[in-house]
């Protein structure tokens, strides 16, 4: 497919994906910032791991037309859980904003999708 026959839905559905894709691959590399803050946050090591499966599963479905719509509910849900987390431990807002951004994405693929 051809750049300019890209429609502005698929440019998004691919953004979302390509960022899910990252946070995937983070949470199931357990390295880092994002292993102390699964753990600061009281979850299980596990959960972590559940989580990077998730998001690249909804990664991986946004790609087509045929399972967008289910690529971009796991999505919304995996953000609603996240969201939660961050506020219900009062994370600053650096850690907030990211989620906001994946969170506005999702819902602007949804919008332009009609």
């Amino acid at each position: 497919m051809a750049w300019n026959s890209l429609s502005f839905e698929s440019i998004l559905a691919t953004i979302v994906a390509v960022l899910f894709a990252i946070a995937g691959v983070i949470n199931l590399s357990r390295r880092g910032a994002a292993k102390r803050d699964f753990a600061r946050w009281g979850y299980p090591a596990w959960f972590q791991l559940l989580c990077g499966a998730l998001e690249l599963l909804s990664a991986a479905l946004l790609p087509w037309q045929q399972t967008r719509v289910l690529g971009l509910t796991l999505a919304g849900a995996i953000m609603i859980g996240a969201l939660f987390t961050l506020l219900r431990n009062r994370e600053p807002f650096g850690h907030l904003a990211p989620a906001l951004v994946f969170s506005a994405l999702i819902v602007a693929t949804l919008a332009v999708r009609g």
